[in-house]
């Protein structure tokens, strides 16, 4: 039968002959198939029936056409690979197939022997041994229309020789390991060709040793026995075993223990003898290490016989072996993407806690202002509580999110769990109703646990509500306490367990139970069996999320109609309980001491310092920690620095923290969050001696924590300073705002006006400095900038009454950030410092404006200050 296309006989039929005839050559440089010159198809039918595997990669395009013995290399790259483009068939070799493509379309013959190349054939990438020879191919033009590659496969053959290679270097090594001689005789047992061991022990020459000549060597009372013993072995085809000393290259006679096995070829014939003299005093010295070594011997020299029934054993356990590698890693993922999974929602619930809570403590501190401003008003007052309920519900939330993703700071004590339990009875029995029956077993002896007891009573409270839920109001609730360990057999199958000793916490129910299905997801945040609007579904996943940040494990069984057990395992912890502290339920109350407050959010900052304004206390602000480090560094007396912990700009409110107390050793710092990040929390732990409020908290959280602080620095015998620091020296490096405290203990005001706050701006260093001690000796409070850059962060910063500042900055004029001022401060006073004598458009600045000619003494200033003040005179 001919083809109707060329009139030429049909080629036999193969897999990749049927796939040329159908192939829609059209979508290709090739074209149409009847359209293909001869010359052209003569080419593909060579490439198609040879019985080698070879690869035609042809045009700009690349189009791939080759046969039948190419299909194993393919491997599941076929059928698609017929047909198609290099590029997209092998990205992973890409570039050095475009290399070698390259150099073929130039004309060039290539050839490679032992390629290794990383191939994706078979869903994963290996590495594949190749003999390739590429030869560039002619079209009907005379120019190189394609490039064909001749493929050799060698993976098997390189795999073994190097498997081989490893095997003899094994056996080598084992017999160094012995201090053994290896050698070998024919199978009618004479020593023929060399043998390189034994020259080098007995010093003989081939002549010497061929045939029985190696018996020379050995000592003559052992020499006959030693003979007739190996003829014998050599008649009957037994191994060889035998002790006779042998005249060693150095000149002495040593005793060696001889061992020769006899090696069969596939029919059974013997074909040498493998044998092995070892240094009986190395022997016995190592006897132990010999008889494995000898063992190890004789499985060598039998492996060839013992390959296959190795091989169909392994053919029998493989599929076992694939099984239990592949539920092993599904184990893996699981466990990888469970904790991928924590940390992403750890990394969005630490963000949404963060501005969720400063949202909430705008709203809650401006809530509870606006109660004081209402008392009396019952209905106000009736729906600020409804505000402030809710407030607390999305307090709540916030924490639990954290909880969850193990981003919420904990401050661990070492508690009795008996007693904490015991203690929380009545707690219990109002919160799941007279229906639960509540039965606490305590085994003996129990360990103390290191927790966060805060924490862990909301735990316990958890899970007997969601235990009451379960149970429908009426049943039984059992809470056992006991101790427990576990190892790390245990710790093997169980992610995140670290094998040791734990405090059991369990409790069980009667309720309806859950199934496989459900017991899988319980602990994922928003998960929920109840009816819509009866839970968040982050109660389990807030005690799951709390035990793990802690250090410890949750384990749950349940069965369907037989109840529910929750085991919490908490960390041991050796010590002795802490001491509780009682804490204090009295009558709120304010100070009269200095706060410096830093805060970036513009709302929280004004509803915080309107609170502490409210309480009693003076307040200072500061935008961001390197703001608040320049109000601490003018030296102006600071009692406590209250700055929240996560802040933008390079420096971090901890190291705030620190460098303030380095300048104010006295000072106390309170810090304050939604999200307290790793800043100060380690190890899922508040830092030792950090004292921290978390937002959203209340005017009575506040103020209570403000005395609990300030009385923690009155006991370690801190006493507030009666004069100010020390203002810095002017060789100093400059501040970006320093501000100066204008106390003076021994400076009296020497005129007769109420002192106010003066902002002082002047680039010159002696000047700046003088005119601050002129208006300190006046009464007044000083802020000293720079710059008017310097003056504007200033003005965020602390209230300002009179403006002095000098007309020709650098930067910024005198009168432009004049003009600013009065946009942040209106009605603010105004004093120009000017050696011109003279302000162009001065009336523009109102009538408390003043000039202050240079030079000028305290005198000038003083008037100068006092009209721009227009402060009411008082009696001296």
């Amino acid at each position: 039968m001919a083809d109707p296309v060329t009139s030429r006989p049909v080629p036999v039929e193969t897999e990749t002959r049927r796939l040329l005839e159908r192939f829609d050559w059209s979508t290709t440089s090739l074209g149409p198939r009847e359209g293909w010159p001869e010359r052209i198809r003569t080419v593909i039918d060579t490439v198609v029936d040879s019985p080698v595997a070879k690869v035609l990669m042809w045009g700009p395009d690349h189009v791939m056409i080759y046969n039948d013995a190419y299909i194993e290399i393919a491997g599941a790259n076929h059928p698609h690979a017929f047909g198609g483009r290099v590029p997209k068939i092998w990205p992973e070799i890409w570039d050095w197939n475009s290399a070698i493509l390259e150099a073929g379309f130039r004309g060039e013959i290539q050839s490679f022997r032992d390629k290794i190349l990383r191939l994706k054939r078979n869903e994963q990438l290996e590495d594949v041994y190749f003999d390739l020879f590429y030869t560039p191919i002619r079209d009907v033009t005379g120019g190189i229309g394609g490039v064909l590659c001749t493929v050799l496969e060698k993976t098997d053959r390189i795999v073994a020789e190097r498997q081989t290679f490893l095997s003899n270097q094994r056996f080598r090594a084992a017999i160094d390991a012995i201090h053994g001689t290896i050698w070998t005789n024919e199978a009618s047992g004479r020593m023929v060709g060399e043998q390189p061991g034994w020259a080098r022990l007995t010093g003989q020459s081939y002549a010497d040793y061929q045939g029985l000549g190696w018996s020379k060597a050995v000592h003559p009372d052992d020499g006959p026995a030693s003979v007739a013993a190996w003829q014998e072995a050599v008649a009957t085809g037994q191994t060889f075993n035998h002790e006779h000393r042998v005249l060693v290259a150095g000149g002495e006679y040593r005793r060696f223990m001889v061992r020769a096995v006899p090696t069969f070829d596939e029919a059974g014939v013997l074909r040498e003898w493998v044998g092995v003299h070892t240094d009986v005093e190395d022997m016995r010295a190592y006897e132990d290490s010999l008889r494995e070594h000898a063992e190890m011997l004789e499985r060598q020299v039998r492996h060839r016989q013992r390959a296959e029934e190795q091989l169909r054993n392994l053919n029998e356990t493989l599929e076992t072996r694939v099984v239990a590698a592949l539920e092993e890693r599904r184990q893996a993922q699981v466990a990888l993407a469970q904790s991928q999974k924590l940390e992403t929602i750890g990394k969005l619930t630490g963000g949404v806690a963060h501005d969720f809570n400063n949202l909430l403590q705008v709203v809650s501190g401006n809530l509870q202002l606006l109660q004081r401003d209402l008392t009396g008003n019952e209905r106000a007052e009736r729906r600020i509580g409804n505000a402030l309920a809710g407030v607390a519900r999305g307090s709540k939330l916030a924490a639990q999110l954290l909880a969850f993703g193990r981003r919420q700071a904990l401050e661990p004590k070492v508690v009795n769990v008996t007693r904490f339990v015991r203690g929380m009875d009545d707690m219990l029995r109002r919160a799941l109703g007279e229906g639960i029956e509540i039965e606490t077993v305590v085994g003996g002896g129990l360990w103390n646990t290191f927790i966060d007891p805060t924490q862990i009573e909301n735990a316990l409270l958890n899970l007997a509500i969601n235990a009451r839920d379960a149970m429908d109001g009426q049943g039984k609730l059992t809470i056992e306490l006991g101790n427990a360990s576990l190892d790390d057999t245990y710790a093997r199958t169980h992610a995140e367990v670290t094998p040791g000793q734990y405090v059991m916490l369990a409790v069980s129910d009667t309720g309806c139970g859950m199934s496989a299905e459900i017991i899988d997801k319980v602990f994922e945040p928003f998960f929920s069996t109840k009816a819509e609007g009866k839970g968040s579904g982050l109660g389990l996943s807030m005690v799951y999320g709390f035990v793990k940040q802690s250090g410890g494990h949750v384990k749950i069984y349940s069965e369907i109609g037989h109840g529910t057990t929750i085991k919490l395992y908490l960390p041991r912890a050796e010590q002795a309980e802490d001491v509780e502290v009682t804490i204090d339920n009295g009558p709120i109350s304010g100070g009269t001491e200095t706060v410096l407050v830093v805060e970036d959010d513009d709302e929280v900052r004004a509803t915080v310092v309107e609170m502490l304004t409210d309480l009693g206390y003076r307040v200072l602000k500061a935008v961001d920690a390197q703001s608040a480090l320049s109000v601490v560094e003018s030296g102006i007396p600071i009692d406590i620095l209250f700055t929240d912990v996560v802040m933008p700009g390079k420096l971090k409110s901890p190291e705030l923290a620190r460098k303030a107390k380095a300048r104010l050793p006295d000072l106390a710092v309170l810090f304050t969050s939604g999200y307290t990040e790793n800043s100060i929390v380690h190890g899922g732990r508040l830092d030792s001696g950090v004292e921290l409020l978390s937002k959203p908290y209340t005017r009575e959280a506040l103020a209570r924590k403000f005395r609990h602080v300030l009385a923690n620095r009155a006991q370690k015998g801190v006493r507030k300073p009666d004069v100010a620091a020390p203002a810095l020296a002017p060789e100093a490096p400059s501040l970006e705002t320093s501000l100066r405290s204008a106390t003076s203990a021994d400076a009296p005001a020497p005129r007769h006006f109420k002192p106010c706050t003066v902002l002082f701006v002047e680039d010159d260093a002696l000047i700046r400095m003088n005119t601050a001690d002129m208006l300190k000796d006046l009464g007044h409070i000083v802020v000293e900038a720079g710059s008017a850059e310097d003056a504007l962060v200033a003005l965020e910063t602390a209230g300002v009454d009179v403006l002095v500042t000098d007309v020709n900055l650098p930067g910024m004029s005198g009168p432009e950030l004049a003009r600013r001022a009065l946009e942040l401060t209106p009605g603010m006073g105004i004093v120009f410092a000017t050696g011109d004598r003279h302000v162009d458009g001065i009336e523009q600045f109102g009538a408390r404006t003043a000039l202050l000619p240079k030079p000028y003494d305290m005198s000038d200033l003083d008037k100068a200050v006092a009209k721009a003040s227009a402060r009411q005179r008082v009696d001296a």
